[in-house]
């Protein structure tokens, strides 16, 4: 068999470092075009930020609502406190809220929202977290079965590596045809969003099946790995040694439907007791601090037109809830004042 020339192998050697040039500098093009576009207005490029919020899900509009500096007051959590309305929150303190709340979330998630917009507000006003059931696990990782962009709210390493993704290609291009759009659509800037009529539309409140959930007691045993000892204590006080001392901090037990709440007495019972308790001790330890509990027996718990489901409560409640939050900054701005 004859031998291929050398010509012809400088040829394909020619041609493959070519191809493998060009792939590099698409590479490259385009994570540039990405990082000049900033496809989820995260700041790190403010070249082409608009100053308001393109309609996208609360996962990742989180960047650039918990960094907006008109906000010194926010809300963390997930949908057990999504409905406190940041508006009315701001008419009773004085304090321009902002709702960072992210559905399917727990604690891991909310901390590193909570982080996000710490580095953005040193000085924060005030701050609301919901310490609901999925912060009372035993697992200090805090497993979550639903995805969270925590690359959106990380360092450059992590920001570069989560650009590299098909999602986030598609983004760049959605953002630069919103940037070019005259008539573009924003979403509220504070995060507002009332899911009432979401939850209407499925049928809770009018469907028999999901009527006769709302009335199915609680076990009295714990859900499984949340029968302690609970992690969340020790993350907790982590958490808030980076909160400045004279920020009011607000941790909202949220409202369960009293069919959800276990036979007093019973191991499930002392052990959410247990986990709330060990929520209030490391909050105390933060100056200006205290606890929103709706986990005490009111009458409103017990009225099966004020839930959607045995977790989901609705805006009439919400409403009296956000009246409450507000009475506790109030109160805590008093008496640091004082």
């Amino acid at each position: 068999m004859a031998a291929t020339p050398p010509s012809a192998d400088r040829d394909w050697q020619g041609f493959a470092r070519f191809l493998l040039l060009s792939v590099a500098g698409v590479f490259v093009a385009y994570l540039a075009l990405a990082v000049l576009v900033d496809p989820y207005d995260t700041g790190r490029s403010t070249l082409l930020s608009r100053g308001a919020v393109r309609p996208q899900g609360p996962r990742t509009a989180s960047a650039v609502r918990g960094r907006d500096p008109a906000y010194t007051g926010a809300v963390i959590g997930n949908s057990h406190i999504q409905l406190i309305e940041p508006a009315t929150l701001t008419r009773l303190t004085g304090i321009p809220f902002v709702q960072l709340s992210v559905p399917a979330t727990g604690p891991i998630e909310q901390f590193a929202v909570l982080d996000w917009y710490l580095q953005h507000h040193a000085r924060p006003e005030a701050l609301v977290l919901s310490a609901d059931a999925f912060w009372c696990a035993d697992d200090p990782t805090f497993p979550s079965e639903h995805g969270f962009p925590y690359w959106l709210l990380g360092g450059w390493p992590d920001y570069l590596n989560g650009l590299i993704r098909f999602p986030a290609a598609q983004e760049t291009i959605n953002r630069l045809g919103w940037l070019l759009n005259p008539r573009h659509k924003t979403a509220a800037a504070d995060g507002w969003w009332d899911y009432e009529r979401n939850y209407l539309s499925q049928g809770f409140g009018i469907d028999p099946a999901k009527k006769a959930a709302l009335e199915k007691p609680a076990s009295p045993t714990p859900e499984p790995h949340h029968g302690g000892p609970f992690p969340i204590a020790a993350r907790l006080r982590a958490e808030l040694a980076r909160i400045p001392a004279r920020t009011p901090v607000v941790i909202v037990f949220p409202p369960v439907y009293a069919r959800a709440e276990p036979p007093a007495g019973s191991p499930r019972a002392v052990a959410e007791a247990a986990c709330r308790a060990e929520v209030r001790a490391a909050l105390s330890e933060h100056p200006s601090s205290t606890v929103v509990d709706w986990r005490d027996g009111r009458p409103e718990a017990g009225d099966p037109d004020l839930f959607f489901d045995q977790t989901h409560y609705r805006l009439p409640l919400a409403r009296i809830l956000t009246t409450d939050i507000a009475d506790a900054i109030v109160r805590l701005r008093t008496r640091m004042t004082d």
